[in-house]
């Protein structure tokens, strides 16, 4: 996929595990949360559906309440750290009919990386949105990141991709997505 540029029409937004158990211990909480918070909006503005998965749920909680709202589905429970080996999940994403696979969530060297591995050997194009994804450490964070890379799987930041999304300045939805990152500048 490194070569490919992402569309608002083929693209799907996965959330993964975004819940205040996991939460509380990452590397840069709060910027997780709010970019997760920032893409999660310009995909409901341009129709992208969104995907959201909690790991083992019954245990560690749902997903952050600030997101909740943002979701057009109920939440996918899982015990595997990849969301790809979770059939719930690929029913739901294979009814999305769409390729193109922009991950965020936690944590980036555990169930993001195996989940980016997963679908690039499904034949899916996987873009990372970079500050959108983190783990306990930093450096954690950056190996996760370097190895999903490795693998074909593209980075972005999430800005990046919603300006992809809109392709031009004379997209309907520009002034929308101008709001949003108004809203999330800093």
């Amino acid at each position: 996929m490194p070569a490919t540029t992402l569309h608002a029409e083929s693209s799907v937004v996965v959330l993964i595990d975004v819940q205040p158990n996991f939460l509380s211990g990452i590397y840069e909480a709060d910027r997780v949360l709010a970019r997760s918070e920032f893409i999660l909006k310009v995909a409901k503005l341009l129709h992208v559906p969104i995907l959201a998965t909690e790991q083992y749920p019954s245990r560690m909680g749902g997903t952050h309440e600030r997101l909740l709202p943002l979701l057009e589905s109920s939440t996918i429970g899982k015990m595997a750290f990849s969301c790809a080996r979770s059939q719930p999940f690929l029913d739901a994403l294979e009814a999305t009919g769409r390729r193109q696979v922009v991950l965020v969530g936690i944590e980036t060297h555990i169930c993001v990386s195996q989940s980016a591995h997963d679908l690039l050997g499904k034949g899916f194009d996987v873009a990372i949105g970079v500050d959108a994804v983190s783990a306990r450490t930093l450096d954690r964070h950056k190996i996760g990141l370097k190895r999903i890379r490795d693998a074909g799987a593209v980075t972005a930041h999430t800005e990046s991709i919603a300006y992809e999304w809109m392709e031009t300045a004379d997209s309907p939805a520009f002034k929308g997505v101008l709001g949003i990152v108004k809203e999330y500048q800093g």
